[in-house]
């Protein structure tokens, strides 16, 4: 019978609170602001936009009669706050997230629209260097080892807040004190107190009831936050095979440069001579000379150029490798730029969602603030604590066991910040606003992925048709250098014409080694945008025996695909983060 009042008084005091809350919103914002909020809110949560913009789902509050004061409660129905399992605040949904049904160049041969995108896909260039070197860097970058560490900082965190569901303080007390009043102290003189010893030892607790699921909803908004750094951690791993495959591409490319301006210098030295001596023999003019060694110079100026430009690679990977710079061209050898397979399997874009680590990332951080919304509105509920001592005392210690030092004490606490509602109200439109703040950029977040892979198809597929007709460009200018030099040595021909040809050629060539090495980091913007290469992780541990093997799956995902679902029992679903207590180093 005692809730029968409770909600009477809920039920006449509705309609005050409907009132109370409508002043509130005006008050708190212009109305075209406050109309334009209302439509971000129906833009992020099309099914739940009533919810947030009407007072029926968050906006009522309750009044109890205490101690003979009108106070009012809290912000969550009694409805939701079952269907939330007593927890108050709002049940979390993902966002909207927009995204196209197929990409742009869904037609195009080159593009495979089909599901299960390469993990590895590094290894499409068939390149057993690149393969090497993306391990070493998995296993010693120094990067992604402080977002490692980052992830069990984390991970650390959240078991703290977990503890905090259980008695959140306790401890044991042990204290002997010995005791004397003072003479000289006029209150005292009469008491006839002798010296004397006190001994206690005992344990004290204090639990805090989470009736209304601040806790809870603590242990939620960490959680979310140590997914959130696992998929950072992802992030990283994604960003890293991508850099160590540019740099490694942008190394051959450099060297392949180097290699053909050499071969182009001979045959510029070879022209030289040729000009040299028809300057000697009488036949030409000394301005022949002149033209062949403004070639041969200008093309021996490119050769420095472009081995600096395969030192910086190297350098850039040596960091990539958690190494000190270091000469790596014995260690890299001679090999072709990668090239890329005739077409590529891409997915679809909406599995940008769940398979790029970013998106998921701000997609966790979401979660994470609407818990802090329930949070804010639990506290402007009454607290309810249980405080409590157990121990004993006694004059001398070998009385200390004995029954009747037996000393306790059981304290209830109801705290009940009735006097700071707007404080706390102001505090649930911050939390609000942050979660909005959050959602939009988790939208954000989308459409930067759906634009980047876009930009890396679009790359691939003009830089592979460019570097087909630049090949074509440069057989048409070897071969014009061919006959423009026998035409010059048979006299038919001046040296212009050699002087014009040669200089195509070095460009031509510099242009096709450039435009091969465009396809090779159009496929990589490819696969960077697509979030590919964090799954290695977890191919490493479940190679090495740490993860189960094959992969779990739960509800017919991989285990990585886990908004909204419970790992197996006895599963770590971000993977057993064991390998960074091992203390790995770089070499």
């Amino acid at each position: 019978m005692a809730i029968i009042p409770q909600i009477f008084f809920r039920w006449i005091t509705s309609a005050w609170a409907r009132t109370y809350t409508r002043r509130s919103e005006k008050t708190l914002l212009p109305s075209w602001q406050a109309t334009h909020v209302e439509q971000g809110r129906r833009q992020l949560f099309p099914k739940t936009a009533s919810r947030w913009g009407q007072p029926h789902g968050r906006g009522q509050l309750a009044l109890f009669v205490v101690a003979g004061m009108l106070t009012a409660s809290g912000c969550t129905s009694w409805g939701d706050y079952w269907r939330n399992n007593m927890k108050v605040g709002p049940t979390y949904q993902r966002p909207i997230a927009p995204v196209e049904p197929e990409w742009i160049d869904a037609d195009d041969p080159q593009v495979r629209s089909e599901c299960g995108v390469e993990s590895q896909w590094w290894r499409q260039f068939n390149d057993p260097m690149l393969d090497q070197l993306v391990l070493h860097a998995y296993e010693q970058n120094l990067s992604l080892r402080e977002a490692g560490f980052r992830v069990l900082a984390s991970r650390a965190a959240y078991n703290i807040t977990v503890g905090g569901f259980m008695p959140q303080a306790q401890g044991a007390i042990a204290e002997y004190a010995r005791w004397q009043l003072s003479n000289n102290v006029s209150a005292f003189q009469n008491l006839s107190i002798p010296p004397f010893s006190l001994w206690q030892t005992g344990f004290n607790l204090s639990w805090e009831l989470d009736l209304w699921g601040k806790i809870r909803r603590k242990i939620e908004s960490a959680a979310a936050e140590y997914q959130a750094r696992v998929e950072e951690y992802d992030g990283v791993l994604v960003t890293l095979i991508a850099d160590v495959a540019d740099r490694y591409v942008d190394y051959r490319v450099a060297c392949h440069q180097v290699a053909d301006l050499q071969r182009l210098l001979k045959i510029q030295r070879d022209s030289l001579q040729v000009a040299i001596d028809r300057f000697e023999g009488g036949i030409t003019s000394e301005l022949d000379v002149s033209q062949a060694r403004l070639n041969l110079t200008k093309t021996e100026a490119l050769v420095p150029y472009y081995e600096r430009e395969a030192r910086l690679a190297t350098n850039a990977l040596c960091m990539l490798l958690g190494i000190p710079p270091e000469d790596l061209a014995l260690r890299l050898g001679e090999a072709d730029i990668p090239t890329v397979p005739a077409s590529l399997v891409i997915g679809i874009p909406a599995e940008l969602i769940r398979r790029r680590p970013d998106v998921r990332q701000a997609e966790r951080l979401v979660a994470a603030q609407c818990a802090q919304i329930g949070v804010a509105e639990a506290q402007l509920y009454p607290s309810f604590s249980i405080n409590g001592y157990l121990g004993v005392y006694a004059n001398e210690i070998g009385q200390l066991f004995e029954s009747d030092s037996l000393y306790g004490f059981v304290a209830p606490v109801v705290d009940w910040k009735i006097l700071n509602y707007g404080r706390l109200l102001n505090n649930i439109r911050q939390q609000d606003a942050k979660f909005l703040a959050l959602s939009a950029e988790y939208q954000q977040t989308v459409l930067r992925a759906g634009r980047e892979a876009e930009d890396g198809i679009v790359t691939t597929i003009k830089a592979r048709i460019a570097a087909d007709k630049q090949r074509e460009a440069v057989t048409a200018a070897s071969r014009s250098a061919e006959l423009v030099e026998i035409q010059y040595k048979e006299g038919a021909s001046d040296f212009n014409r050699v002087f014009v040809v040669q200089q195509t050629q070095v460009t031509e060539q510099i242009r096709l080694n450039t435009s091969v090495g465009g396809v090779a980091k159009g496929m990589i913007k490819i696969y960077r945008a697509l979030g590919g290469g964090w799954q290695l992780r977890l191919d490493a541990l479940a190679a090495s025996g740490q993860c189960c093997k094959p992969l779990p799956r739960v509800e017919g995902t991989h285990c990585d695909d886990y908004i909204g679902k419970q790992p197996p029992a006895g599963f770590d679903a971000w993977c057993l983060w064991t390998e960074w207590l091992r203390g790995k180093k770089p070499r």
